[in-house]
């Protein structure tokens, strides 16, 4: 059996950098997308390619038999899939709210379950959670995407204890601003419903969803500097790479409360609700 990185959502940004930089690096890859028709250019470079939505159980299963029958096995899994649901709280609908989870924390771990088997009978493998900084820095209008990465993070804390001793190291990477697609796709599909009290403020929700995409480091750096960190032998617990990836957690954890809370609600234009 030979070993294989799967990385999940690899149509663009992230995950795409992802594959080509572990590829590049030497590392036989499987990159999966729910569209196979988007990992066209992947494919034509060499790197194994599947169709794969992360929430369907039955189609985890099927990518798993394939690299199995091909000889593969999953050595190593990044779980890079999710997306950003923008909004004020009280306009996110409970559907959207599951679907934030679904995708972002409870897939996540379900292809974490179905790979850990082989890897504890062979006493090694390594998870690579893709989380985010905002998971450790809630802010104003992407409280279900706050939350989800939040835990993502936790759930990532306790596995990696879990499997420590069984041979299997996971990392948690919480990236800055990376350059993708993120901002302009939560852009597109921010929630704000009819009369909202929020609707003043629309301007500076889109600005919320677009905020990461300022000045952001450019994905094939992050993606070649993430993969030289998680594959060394002793791989972090935790690894921040991309603008503000330091500074939102130092503020988290220097800032007193009220202070932190009264600096994002003028950011993020909360502050002009006061007089309508």
């Amino acid at each position: 059996m030979k070993p294989i990185v799967l990385i999940t959502g690899c149509a663009s940004g992230i995950g795409k950098a992802l594959a080509l930089a572990f590829h590049q690096q030497g590392h036989k890859v499987c990159a999966t997308a729910r569209r196979l028709d988007a990992l066209g250019d992947l494919a034509a470079q060499g790197i194994q390619t599947q169709q794969l939505d992360v929430t369907d159980a039955a189609g985890v299963q099927a990518v798993l038999q394939a690299l199995e029958q091909q000889g593969q096995w999953v050595e190593t899994l990044v779980n890079n899939a999710g997306y950003g649901a923008m909004g004020p709280l009280m306009d996110v609908s409970p559907e959207e709210m599951q679907r934030q989870f679904e995708v972002n924390v409870l897939a996540p771990m379900a292809l974490c379950r179905a790979v850990l088997p082989g890897m504890v009978a062979r006493r090694a493998g390594r998870i690579v959670n893709i989380s985010s900084v905002s998971g450790v820095m809630p802010t104003p209008f992407a409280g279900a995407y706050c939350a989800s990465k939040a835990a993502l993070n936790a759930l990532s804390d306790a596995l990696r204890m879990e499997v420590a001793p069984l041979g299997i190291q996971v990392t948690t990477v919480q990236p800055g601003g990376i350059e993708s697609g993120f901002g302009e796709a939560a852009g597109r599909t921010v929630m704000l419903q009819s009369g909202s009290p929020y609707e003043p403020v629309r301007d500076a929700i889109i600005g919320r969803a677009q905020e990461s995409q300022k000045d952001a480091t450019p994905a094939a750096v992050f993606a070649a500097q993430m993969v030289r960190a998680v594959m060394r032998p002793e791989a972090p617990a935790v690894l921040r790479i991309g603008k503000k990836s330091s500074l939102m957690p130092a503020l988290k954890t220097c800032l007193p409360d009220r202070v932190l809370d009264r600096l994002l609600r003028r950011k993020f234009g909360l502050e002009r609700l006061r007089n309508p």
